[in-house]
């Protein structure tokens, strides 16, 4: 770049701080050059100057002076991905997951087993699959919320910044409904009611433990749940609504009132419990239905996920047909008493 040029903010990019909108634009230019650029006013927003972590706004004009070989890296950054098997497979592998989507959103479908994010020794995970959707201008879907590896069903992403922004806020104010379906030992009385305590994390379980409220590290924590349908006393199809969204909350609570779901390797707590014949010892909690306002301000995304092959065995083991679920009527209400805090 010979000449100074004028950029201006996207309705996207509202809200970034100036460095990150420059790196996003000149990832070859350093923070400490930039730094340089700012203080001696070479760098401007609106022809006044600006810190580094200056929130840009829609609509604002920055000034850019001649940089020279970061421009080169820029335009190396807008050039497509090269094409390799590994993205291709990634590629497909979301596409059959995909519920929903338009430019804003993917609603994926996520199997059980599948890790969301990257950690100790997991080297595939949804979070780097999404970088075979990465676009010419280097950005890359966003994930807004999570959901545990064992758990199947609904996750939302985010195709650009300014969506990612509003489904967070919409979480963050709990402006949407998430209903989970899930198998428990035994039949939860009464059949329908409101779980309420505080949870914190236990280092030496590796768990979330109900605690006292006050404690180091409580926070408070709230379920719905409904009783579907039953199998004598042995097992329950339950309906589960979480009102917050702490880690492992669900699992946790159904736990707690002495009924925890089948195949959880760290909450089921019942001995000498023996799981029927015909069913899988794998963790029965699906992401069934999410409902959120679209995060273009039109409308809402109202999205139900199919029971993953593990639970839908079951489900046919003890002839319960999931067509029968009538979300207007039968999704947990908030009402009755809390359960046990």
């Amino acid at each position: 770049m010979s000449a100074i040029e004028q950029k201006t903010v996207t309705a996207d990019e509202a809200g970034m701080r100036l460095d990150r909108w420059f790196k996003a634009h000149y990832p070859g230019l350093g923070f400490g050059r930039l730094q340089k650029l700012l203080r001696t006013g070479q760098v401007r927003l609106d022809g006044k100057r600006a810190e580094s972590s200056t929130r840009v706004a829609k609509g604002q004009v920055v000034r850019i002076p001649p940089l020279g070989v970061e421009l080169q890296a820029n335009d190396q950054r807008n050039a497509k991905p090269r094409s390799t098997k590994l993205i291709d497979d990634d590629r497909q592998a979301i596409e059959e997951m995909m519920l929903f989507e338009d430019a804003h959103v993917m609603v994926l479908n996520k199997p059980a087993g599948l890790a969301v994010q990257g950690g100790s020794g997991l080297k595939r995970h949804l979070d780097g699959m999404l970088e075979a959707f990465t676009d010419q201008k280097g950005d890359k879907p966003r994930l807004v919320h999570r959901l545990d590896r064992e758990t199947s069903g609904i996750i939302l992403v985010a195709r650009t910044r300014k969506a990612a922004q509003e489904l967070t806020k919409a979480f963050r104010h709990r402006n949407t409904q998430k209903v989970y379906w899930a198998m428990v030992a035994g039949v939860p009385k009464p059949r329908q009611g409101r779980i309420s305590t505080f949870l914190a994390r236990s280092e030496e379980l590796e768990a979330m433990q109900v605690v006292r409220q006050g404690g180091d590290d409580a926070q408070h924590a709230v379920s719905l749940y409904n009783v579907f349908e039953q199998s004598a006393q042995k097992l329950s199809w339950v309906t589960l609504k979480p009102v917050t969204g702490r880690t492992h909350q669900l699992r946790a609570h159904t736990a707690h009132i002495g009924h925890p779901i089948i195949g959880d390797d760290k909450y089921f707590n019942i001995e000498n419990w023996e799981l029927p014949g015909g069913i899988q010892n794998r963790l029965h909690l699906l992401a069934r239905r999410i409902v959120i306002p679209h995060p273009s301000g039109h409308g809402v995304i109202d999205v139900s996920a199919p029971l993953p092959p593990h639970m839908q065995q079951t489900w046919n083991l003890l002839g319960f047909n999931a067509s029968d679920y009538d979300p207007e009527n039968d999704d947990p209400q908030d009402e009755g008493p809390p359960r046990k805090r």
